[in-house]
């Protein structure tokens, strides 16, 4: 087994040292072992890194202490003297001294000064080999120089010593072994003694640390205890006690206010106190508990000062921090609650006028309950949580009322009026104390704590890890779910609700989004917020301000109440970017909002297609320039009726069938005449034969098939139609016998294939609309460059982009054909443009004029919607309607 484990301050490494004789180096962040240094003899028992200089020490079985130079991998010292298993070795924090537990009763502590001057004058002792190393011993090396020598030997245990440790500042040195007992010992530069004994534990003691921040001490033991002592006055303060497991290992964190204790099934992590500190926030000051004082701090002066000594824990006793702080503005008095003496409560009343200095607590009055809040002007309710009672007092500490729980409680919180919440283990119940009648109740994990918004109108309950939003009337808004544990809140003065984890700061609007507004090293508590201002509360008790930017959250607001000239002010005015907003937009049905904030073509082709902006999703389209865009677009725009970007997109992909159809159903017979021209310098007999079809050309029909190779097709269409000509020349090519053509049908009952004629011809316009006003994002902004003028309505929008394709693609104009490119199977690409020359000249993209307008009724009509505000379409009568009101059985 591994038996200890120690990582580095600063780098990404922790060293190993087990059973196997081994110490061994790993980097944890790409899990490998980077060396091993080989040198004991037996088990190794702990492990630890210098705080500064390169250095590992450990401690073995073997009965010596060993010191490494991990950066040379060697072996640059070996502390012997110790005649039994060495359980324990330590550096100090910041001496040049080690400390030693062993199990021959004693506890050493030795000097490395002399190791530290050495490597600082760049000599690295060599003890490769350990029978000399041993040999040499300690006490010097092959010049007499001594690195390491034994300062003290403490000898008092009764018993194998299982560890020691060092004060992080003070001259001090604990111990605790197999007789029981946590010793502390005192040193000086010439001397060292015992200061005194803990004695409690009923078993071996495995593990003991001093409190890196507070005067106490923990150890645990295999009596199945973890217990906690004070360190000036040496008396037991408090015992956790595990039913099955013994505690073998103890350890704090570096910087947070945690400690860690092994056991036989695992492990567990710990806190010994609150480090939330009680405060009541009223108007623009804050009443917060530290050190043993409420204090005042103003918001606008940031003037902070003490105004009551609350009272201390009684001499040899623990008393824990308050729990909450409840505040009365009209009598200026204060309830402080605290976890001591199984739940009680002071009544503390402030100083009406302010000298500057902490006013003494005097005749504070005190009371037994779980929780204590304000009802009131003159009263308030405590939680007799054993009885399952709500007791009325008075200012006087008096009960006036007791009111009997309707549930089974385990806290109440403050709510508007003569109104409490009861917090039960499943749920939240609204309570009328004066007419004790329950008024509301939501569902909800065990509530650790309740913030009202400043008019009282919203509370935020907050659990574990959830958060609800409910109306005053506990009606559920909406609640969100977090990983890790949530510690405060606070409400914005616009309604949106801020709270922070262990590492960020996020934000919850009512209707259930939420989001993050920063990161934080260290936990805080939210006491208010104004503006980018965010005032917290820390572990320490110091009141911080920290920067936010509320952009997002007041976006979204502004969105959800559908207050666009707001969404429109922060949308010119701030530096909204990233994926998270783009993607809110887009799921919310606001992706004409969303290309505000894309400049990804792809993407804006995709939100422009979606809100049906047809304009931008012809920009992009042109600017990607890809068939498949190019066909997604088309699909769009014809399922919307605009014809001539369908007409475009079909020219820019070279759907010639599409082109043919499109032309024959719009009654373009001047553009199909041209499609017959392109299929014939193409060389496609089938476009042709098509086309012919939707011209109603026979001689043309009889052509293509006659040039096919078709020679029976086109005698008989040539007999059909009467052309006696036609089906003469046929017949002789062919080298058929009249007299053996038999079955043709009579020319007289002969129709000429036509598709039918449009009822409008609307070749050059969209298809007919519901013309609605537009909305109020389309006239704030440009797309694309926000400089730029807006894009040109209607035909005029088309025959700008189609002349742009011409002009810059020349020859190949609106079919994006490159210079020189074949589109037929043998002929110059020049040929097409040829064909088209004189007739599509001033026409880019097809019979599209560049000047083109609308009609005077629709340019009026299109001026006026562009004036007037946002105006969707009325419904008009349900069939349902129309029915009672003409039906005689209705």
């Amino acid at each position: 087994p591994v038996r200890g484990i120690s990582f580095h301050p600063t780098q990404e490494l922790f060293v190993s040292g087990g059973d196997d004789y081994k110490v061994k180096v790993w980097n944890y962040r790409t899990r490998r072992c980077i060396f091993t240094l080989q040198g004991h003899l037996d088990y190794v028992r702990t492990v630890y890194f210098h705080p500064e200089q390169p250095w590992i020490i450990s401690a073995s079985d073997d009965q010596t202490i060993r010191i490494w130079n991990w950066q040379s991998r060697q072996c640059i010292a070996v502390l012997t003297g110790h005649n039994h298993y060495v359980m324990c070795a330590q550096f100090h924090p910041t001496d040049d001294l080690v400390v030693s537990a062993c199990l021959d009763q004693t506890v050493r502590v030795w000097d490395i000064s002399g190791l530290r001057r050495k490597s600082a004058a760049g000599s690295q002792p060599m003890m490769n080999d350990p029978l000399s190393a041993q040999r040499m011993g300690a006490q010097g090396d092959f010049f007499n120089v001594t690195d390491v020598v034994v300062k003290f030997v403490l000898e008092g245990h009764a018993r194998g010593v299982n560890w020691a440790t060092f004060h992080p500042t003070m001259p001090l040195v604990l111990s605790c072994g197999d007789d029981r007992q946590v010793k502390i010992w005192r040193m000086n530069e010439s001397r060292a003694w015992e200061v005194d004994t803990c004695r409690g534990h009923y078993n071996n003691v495995n593990s003991a640390l001093f409190h890196p921040k507070r005067d106490f001490i923990l150890s645990d033991s295999e009596d199945k205890t973890i217990r906690v002592w004070d360190t000036s006055r040496r008396t037991l303060l408090q015992t956790f006690r595990r039913e099955q497991d013994r505690f073998w290992c103890l350890t704090a964190h570096p910087e947070l206010n945690l400690f860690a204790a092994g056991h036989d099934n695992g492990l567990v992590v710990f806190k010994l106190e609150r480090e939330r500190p009680a405060a009541a926030i009223h108007q623009n000051t804050l009443l917060y508990v530290k050190d043993s004082q409420i204090r005042l701090h103003d918001f606008s002066s940031a003037n902070d000062a003490p105004m009551v000594t609350i009272r201390a824990a009684p001499a040899g006793q623990y008393l824990p921090p308050p729990r909450s702080l409840s505040f009365n503005p009209a009598e200026k008095a204060v309830l402080v609650t605290s976890d001591a003496e199984g739940g009680s409560y002071d009544l503390y009343s402030l100083p009406r006028q302010f000298n500057g200095q902490a006013a003494d607590a005097g005749q504070a009055r005190r009371g037994g309950g779980s929780c204590a809040i304000w009802t009131g002007r003159n009263r308030f309710a405590v939680l007799d949580k054993a009885q399952q009672q709500i007791l009325i007092k008075d200012l006087s500490n008096q009960t006036t009322k007791t009111i009997k729980t309707p549930v089974a409680v385990e806290s109440i919180f403050a709510a508007p009026g003569s109104q409490i919440l009861l917090a039960t283990a499943t749920s939240v119940v609204l309570f009328d104390v004066q007419t004790r009648q329950t008024l509301g109740e939501i569902s909800a994990s065990p509530v650790k704590y309740v913030v009202w918004s400043s008019d009282m109108s919203t509370v935020a309950l907050l659990c574990k890890h959830t958060v609800t939003l409910a109306s005053k009337q506990l009606e559920q808004l909406c609640q969100i779910h977090e990983t890790i544990r949530i510690k405060s809140a606070v409400w914005d003065d616009s309604g949106v609700l801020l709270y922070s984890t262990l590492n960020h700061v996020k934000f919850a609007l009512p209707q259930g989004d939420s989001g993050i507004i920063r990161t934080i090293d260290n936990p805080v508590y939210l006491v208010r917020v104004q503006g980018g201002d965010l005032h917290c509360l820390d572990r320490e008790g110091g009141v911080q301000v920290l920067k936010i930017d509320p952009t997002e959250y007041r976006f979204k607001l502004a969105l959800v109440h559908r207050n666009y000239e707001e969404v429109v002010t922060i949308i010119r005015n701030s530096n909204l970017v990233g994926q998270s907003i783009i993607a809110y937009l887009q799921k919310n049905g606001y992706p004409e909002i969303a290309l505000h904030f894309v400049r990804d073509d792809t993407a804006r082709f995709e939100l422009a297609l979606e809100c049906g902006n047809m304009d931008i999703a012809l920009e992009t389209a042109k600017a990607i320039d890809k068939p498949a865009y190019w066909d997604k677009f088309g699909q769009e725009a014809l399922r919307r009726g605009h014809v001539q970007m369908v007409e475009l997109a079909y020219q820019r992909v070279r759907a010639y069938d599409k082109l043919s159809f499109l032309y024959s159903i719009t009654g373009s017979t001047d553009k199909l005449v041209k499609m017959q021209k392109i299929a014939m310098s193409r060389d496609d007999p089938q476009s042709r034969l098509q086309g012919s079809l939707y011209l109603g050309d026979v001689e043309d029909r009889v052509r293509v098939l006659r040039e096919s190779g078709q020679l029976s097709l086109a005698y008989l269409a040539a007999t059909t139609h009467g052309l006696a000509e036609e089906a003469e020349a046929i017949r002789e090519a062919a080298g058929i016998d009249e007299a053996a053509i038999v079955g043709l049908p009579s020319p007289s009952s002969a129709a000429l294939l036509q598709p039918a004629t449009p009822v409008l011809r609307y070749g050059e316009l969209d298809w007919p609309q519901l013309h609605v006003t537009k909305g109020i994002f389309d006239g704030k902004f440009s797309f694309g460059d926000k400089g730029a003028a807006g894009p040109r309505p209607g035909k005029a929008r088309v025959a700008d982009l189609a002349a742009a394709a011409v002009d810059g693609d020349e020859a190949g104009g609106a079919w994006d054909i490159d210079e020189g490119e074949d589109v037929r199977d043998g002929g110059p690409a020049g040929n097409d443009a040829d064909l088209l020359g004189a007739e599509g000249e001033g026409e880019g993209g097809w019979g599209i004029d560049d000047d083109g307008e609308l009609d005077a009724a629709l340019a009026a009509e299109a001026t006026a919607a562009a004036a007037a505000g946002f105006a969707p379409p009325q419904p008009g009568l349900s069939e349902l309607e129309l029915w009672s009101r003409n039906s005689q059985l209705a």
